[in-house]
């Protein structure tokens, strides 16, 4: 996710607070746009050409707005932006339909719509692509939120319109009729008020889906061009159309861009891929990007305060976040930006986004970027994350990854004043309290350097403003970035071969140190990075080999784990001396030379220790091409409690001023014995002022579980805010973080519980926030106490294995008495499917073809999953997810959608749930990977479909004192009291079979938690383990389903029949099924069904199975030409159906009371199924008698009949449908959703229109099924007939999401 925040400046209202620091205007407009604080005041001084010029940046964010201020040209008039791509494929269009515009220029586009072609627009082919996106899906969700609340306002004005027409309507009705009494009047008021209550009942259910665009794209003989018809975003109808469109071709040809609307004021680009079939229109999906791209690059002639770190650079944008997922970054987004920044030879990267990681420098994403640093030479820069003031909290992949420099947040005094507007800064600059710090899990510093992580930059121009603050991480990363783009750009204008090793090692080496005390470089790396002295460093090492020096670490001893530094965090390893084995390694660019680079390469190196009394190593090191190894000895025995940081490094014997040429970090957290009893430890009187922090690091005692923590404060008067942190790292876990921002208005005592590891070092932090407290002259006191408390069992994670037996759990306490009150709840289900598909295709070599050549490949899996009742599920995938960048699959992301292909949910490695109504979905799951064989092994993989239980079928499980007490219900165990050193055993029965889910298939799990210890400042019982901070997994196996005993042994009436009866009716029944299976798709196959119908006729005649069966045989033809001659064959077989069925014995069969016996039974059956088939041949004579009106009559007068016309009917013929339709009523509702549609017809029949809409709406939400595209096709027409031009439009974009036309592309 993006590293930043956007900020809300923070005001102090105390006025006595003075300060010596003063802002002036022009120091104020800097402060703005933070840059002398890295020296690039000093630099652009002595150099002023060397402000970027010649320097490409690649911005991997959320896309970048090329209308925003100051990013259009650079400071020597290129301009700004080279290309702006879509990597994520959020704003692809499926353009693969192909059409040809008729004799007057339209075309039909996607949409449905109408489109007219400019007859200008040059297209040898005659040929037109077309597609649609819904313009919300293109959007943020600050701006779709923004065009709902205009469009919903104008949408309620045409709406109110409409009421009050109708109420007046209603009105003249009534004075005009002052008592009804006729029933055709009745009726006629009745269709006016549902007229009215249709209307009121629509705007509050109203759900904006956003207007649809139509793309339309051609090739003119040169490039590809695209327009699009906007028409929909407009209130004026003249503007938007498709022929008044400006056509645009990929962005880098022409470097040119559109606006949606004026409403939107959101800028797009586009580019077209694989030969048209796709169109790519580009949005940002956060203004993050925007703002990241301003402070590396913006340039403002008339405002030069206000510029980037380097105008002069040229920048592509490369959008990672995908829009579908708000702005997360996606596998898929990352390794087209890779792709991206090598094609166009980009200088630099700068991606200020990041994660948590289980591994640090693994995975697919990693190993891609050594080889685009290592191989091609690019620079990466990225953020540490914003995840601190606890260490360990660098995420991925700017803290954790060799090949990128990770940048921290810098706040100095001038920005606290100026971009935060405080009224009292800070006496010196100091690290935002919230950046992430080192070390990595693995040693490894985490941090390289730190810039200024603050700015008002620019931003789109759909946010209706130039500029805004931001503060992150996010915005140090470009502010660095920035400042290596002035290197580069003088390193090619004298001539100075680039080289991502000699940049780093210039940063490292010239940077200014943040802080006294050497942990500090665990929150700051090296320090401030100064522009000026990493140029004169560079110049000075110009010819000195460019390598990288690779560290590698192993414990004496030991294989495995390797790292890249030595972290001692636990107690046990901080009491003893401990061996390490170094191993380095010098690495050139791929394009060294054997013979003038690697042969020769020979370094004398000093082997220098910060503190020789804890770290011992060599005195000397001569290193050669194929590395060398050395050891290194630590012994943190007779040190105190606390954190303690130092370094081994690396210097070069002939030229030692060029610095460090390697380090080795070496972080040891000596934790803090806990010996009291009960557990305690206290930390009094602890002082704080804006940006202090307090680090305690305990051992956290055997037994513990979890932590109540009290935390007491005085001594101040304005308020005060603290961020509370808890870390632990266990191998192969993302570290255990635990946070609390508390803020005090006044001096009080909070408590917080949080869960804990026992026998790991636990990191507390205390930190005042870094601009709380500013102009007040009082320290904040702080007593903190932190009580372990802790319940061993011997099964933490508990699983049920489905049979009826118990699970017997032990418990003791090690630490205190505690009251053992066990607690289990069963709160989700997760059902097994494997997926019924799998496909493995090659991807486009648009976009998809890495730098060494290879093409990727996409593995599409298709789950098919059924839903009994609405329900809200959460995909899950063991293998995948969880992790992005220690991932070794590239990407992966999923599409659930109904079989209309309406969308429901779109997710990646982090699925989130999502509300589905009852019935079939399918979910496809897409992955990448350039290895077929990697694909191969996981086209059966396993998905979980998880679904949390509603409230009143959350099992609560029981304990037990007893083994039986599950069977025999005795023995319940409530609580207890446990004492240090006595066990006690109890059990947990299983769930009972009649409180499973009614989706818990044999293989399903039901999951949910399971605690054990009571909070000692809870009060009352807590059924909810999960709310306990130290609760547990625990699962049930659903079992086989109980096996039901036959409940016939057989028909009895057919057992009476002969062996020759049996067969006439077998074969009988054979010949019907395989007229059933006839295909009618041509003249042909149409004309052999009609011989082999009629033959069956005269076989068995009045036969009502057989003349259902020719019915529904007629009723299924498609693509019929004469409608009328077919309705009239659908009426003749209806009839057919109808007169072989003994009505009056049909009826007196269902009044009477029936036997369930089994031969009674039979015959119940057998008279529902004719009932339905009779049901079925009225209800199709209906529809056909309908369309055949319609057809010869049109919408005129003699359409519009009614049963209640008794007077005039004998002067008329009598009307066929009313009497079709009185007779269906006899039989069925014809309210139900099988046949209300045919009580719509009738009541349109009779221009009723408000009655037949009110009717369609409660058909639609009565029907179970899966939504009906004719149905509401019919509401559609409904709506348009009735004249409500404005439900109408909205009707028609509905249409589009419950029936597209194709799944949306991946």
């Amino acid at each position: 996710m993006p590293c930043s925040s956007i900020i809300t400046p923070q005001h102090n209202d105390d006025d006595d607070a003075s300060s010596d620091f003063k802002l002036n205007e022009s120091t104020f407009l800097a402060s703005l746009m933070p840059k002398k604080e890295i020296a690039v005041d000093r630099f652009l001084q002595d150099h002023p050409n060397y402000d970027g010029r010649g320097v490409l940046i690649a911005i991997f964010d959320s896309g970048v707005d090329p209308a925003a201020a100051g990013l259009q040209v650079t400071s020597d008039g290129k301009p700004k932006i080279l290309d702006v791509i879509d990597c994520s494929g959020s704003g692809d269009v499926d353009t693969s339909k192909v059409v040809k515009a008729d004799a007057d220029g339209c075309i039909s586009g996607a949409s449905g719509a109408s489109l007219i072609i400019n007859t200008s627009w040059k297209n040898p082919s005659g040929e037109w692509h077309i597609g649609y996106k819904f313009v919300y899906e293109l959007f943020t969700e600050e701006l779709t939120s923004r065009l709902k609340k205009e469009r919903k306002k104008k949408w309620d004005e045409k709406n109110q319109e409409e009421i009050a027409k109708a109420v007046k309507q209603l009105q003249d009705f009534d004075q005009q009729h002052i008592k009804v009494e006729d029933a055709q009047l009745k009726r006629a008021r009745e269709d006016l008020q549902n007229r009215l209550d249709l209307l009121k009942r629509q705007s509050e259910s109203y759900d904006d889906k956003g207007p649809v665009v139509d793309a339309v794209v051609w090739h003119d003989g040169e490039v590809w061009r695209v327009a699009l018809d906007t028409q929909s975003l407009e209130d004026d109808p003249d503007c938007g159309k498709l022929s008044n469109f400006v056509p645009l071709t990929n962005y880098r040809i022409e470097r040119k861009y559109g606006v949606f609307s004026k409403l939107d004021a959101c800028t797009f680009v586009v580019n077209v891929y694989n030969n048209g079939n796709v169109l790519s229109i580009v949005t940002d999906c956060s203004s993050h990007a925007t703002h990241v791209a301003g402070i590396a690059s913006a340039f403002h002639p008339k405002e030069p305060l206000l510029n980037g770190v380097a105008p002069g650079a040229q920048l592509i944008s490369c959008k990672i976040g995908d829009s579908r997922l708000g702005s997360m970054e996606t596998g898929t987004g990352l390794i087209r930006a890779l792709i991206a920044a090598v094609e166009h030879k980009c200088d630099l990267i700068n991606m200020s986004y990041g994660e948590p990681t289980l591994l640090p420098d693994y995975g697919r994403f990693v190993d891609l970027v050594n080889e685009v640093v290592n191989k091609h030479r690019l620079i990466f820069v990225s953020s540490a994350g914003n995840s601190g003031p606890g260490l360990s909290t660098v995420g991925a992949p700017g803290g954790t990854s060799s090949s990128i420099i990770g940048i921290g947040a810098y706040v100095s005094p001038e920005m606290a004043a100026g971009a935060h507007c405080l009224v009292e800064p800070p006496s010196e600059g100091l690290e935002y309290t919230w950046s992430s710090r080192g070390p990595t899990a693995d040693g490894d510093l985490g941090v390289c350097v730190s810039a200024p992580g603050g700015a008002v930059a620019p931003v789109p121009t759909w946010t209706l403003q130039r500029r805004m603050l931001m503060n992150g991480t996010s915005m140090a990363s470009p502010s660095a970035c920035g400042g290596t783009a002035l290197l580069i750009s003088a390193m090619k204008a004298e001539g100075i071969s680039v080289s991502p090793y000699t940049v780093r090692r210039a940063l490292e080496n010239t940077a200014v140190p943040i802080g006294d005390l050497p942990e500090d470089k665990l929150s700051t790396g090296q320090g401030l990075m100064q522009v000026d002295k990493a140029f004169e460093y560079i110049k000075k090492c110009q010819n000195f080999p460019c390598v990288r020096y690779q560290i590698n670490i192993q414990q004496s001893g030991k294989t495995y784990p390797s790292s890249r530094g030595i972290y001692l965090r636990e107690a046990s390893v901080c009491r003893q001396s401990t061996e390490w084995i170094v191993q380095v390694d010098a690495k050139f660019h791929e394009d060294a030379s054997n013979f003038e680079d690697l042969v020769p390469f020979e370094e004398c190196i000093e082997l220098r220790s910060t503190e020789p009394a804890v770290v011992k190593v060599p005195d000397y090191l001569l290193l050669i091409h194929n590395g060398r190894t050395f050891n290194v000895v630590v012994d943190p025995s007779n040190l105190g409690d606390g954190l303690h940081y130092y370094e081994v490094y690396g210097i070069d014997c002939k030229a030692p001023w060029r610095g460090p040429l390697f380090r080795i970090p070496i972080t040891i957290t000596k934790p803090h014995a806990v010996t009291s009893q009960p557990p305690r430890v206290s930390f009094s009187k602890m002082i704080f002022q804006p940006g202090h922090i307090e680090r305690r690091y305990i051992e956290v005692p055997h037994g513990a579980s979890w932590v109540e923590a009290t935390m007491k404060t005085s001594g101040f008067d304005t308020a005060r805010k603290f961020y509370v942190d808890a870390v632990q790292i266990c191998p192969l876990q993302r570290p255990l973080s635990w946070e609390k921002v508390v803020s005090f208005p006044s001096p009080v005592t909070k408590t917080f519980a949080f869960k804990v590891v026992s026998g790991q070092t636990l990191e507390l932090v205390i930190s005042q926030f870094w601009s709380s407290g500013i102009g007040s002259d009082e320290t904040a006191i702080v007593d903190f106490e932190v009580v372990f408390h802790g319940i061993k069992v011997n099964k933490e994670e508990v699983t049920l294995d489905g049979s009826e037996g118990p699970v017997r759990i032990d418990a003791e306490t090690l630490l205190a008495s505690e009251e053992l009150t066990p607690t289990a709840a069963l709160n989700k289900i997760r059902v097994p499917y494997r997926p019924v598909d799998s496909k493995i295709s090659a991807l486009s070599t648009d976009r998809d073809k890495l730098p060494s050549g290879k093409q990727i490949l996409a593995l599409i899996l298709t789950y098919k999953i059924k839903l009994e009742d609405g329900a809200e599920v959460k995909p899950h995938i063991p293998l995948l997810n969880g992790r992005i960048y220690d991932n070794k699959f590239e990407s992966q992301f999923y599409v659930i959608s109904d079989l209309n292909k309406r969308v429901y949910s779109t997710g990646d490695v982090y699925p989130s749930s999502s509300k589905l109504p009852k019935g079939e979905y399918n979910l496809q799951l897409y992955l990448r990977h350039d290895n077929v064989q990697i694909l191969e092994k996981i086209r059966n993989l396993e998905l979980f479909i998880e679904q949390n239980l509603e409230d009143k079928e959350i099992i609560q499980l029981s304990f037990f004192s007893q083994p039986d007490g599950p069977v025999i219900g005795n023995g319940s165990f409530k609580s207890s009291f446990l004492f240090p050193g006595i066990k006690e055993g109890f059990y947990l029965g299983p769930p009972p079979k009649d409180k499973l889910p009614k989706n818990s298939t044999q293989g399903s799990v039901l999951l949910g938690a399971i605690s054990y210890g009571k909070l000692s400042f809870s009060e009352g019982e807590n059924k909810n383990p999960e709310k306990h901070p130290a609760s547990y997994q625990l699962s049930y196996v659903v079992p086989p389903n109980k096996i039901e005993e036959d409940k016939g042994k057989g028909s009895s009436k057919s057992s009476k029949k002969t062996v020759s009866e049996r067969l006439t009716e077998e074969v009988r029944e054979a010949k019907i099924h395989v007229l059933g299976s006839l295909k009618q798709e041509t003249d042909e196959e149409r004309s052999q069904w009609e011989e082999l119908a009629a033959s069956l006729k005269s076989e068995y005649p009045k036969y009502t199975p057989l003349l259902a069966k020719i019915l529904e045989g007629l009723v299924s033809r498609t693509d019929v030409k004469d409608k009328i001659d077919h309705d009239e064959k659908v009426i003749d077989a209806a009839n057919e159906v109808i007169d072989s069925i003994d009505r009056e014995e049909l009826a007196k069969f269902f009044a009477l009371k029936n036997d369930p016996e089994d031969e009674a039974e039979d015959i119940r059956k057998k008279m529902q199924t004719t009932r339905d088939q009779l049901a079925e041949a009225l209800y199709q004579k209906g529809l056909a008698l309908a369309e055949i009106e319609s057809l010869k009559e049109g919408d005129t007068e003699g359409a519009k009949k009614d049963e209640d016309t008794s007077g005039d009917q004998s002067t008329h013929d009598p009307d066929l449908f009313e009497e079709n339709f009185r007779e269906l009523k006899k039989w069925v509702d014809v309210k139900s959703p099988k046949y209300g549609i045919l009580l719509v017809t009738r009541e349109k029949r009779a221009q009723r229109l408000g009655t037949a809409l009110k009717a369609l709406l409660d058909l639609i939400q009565d029907d179970p099924e899966p939504a009906k595209k004719k149905f509401y096709e019919l509401k559609l027409s409904l709506v348009e007939e009735i004249g409500w031009t404005h439900w109408a439009t909205y009707e028609r974009e509905w249409m589009l999401v419950r029936f597209p036309p194709t799944l949306p592309l991946f």
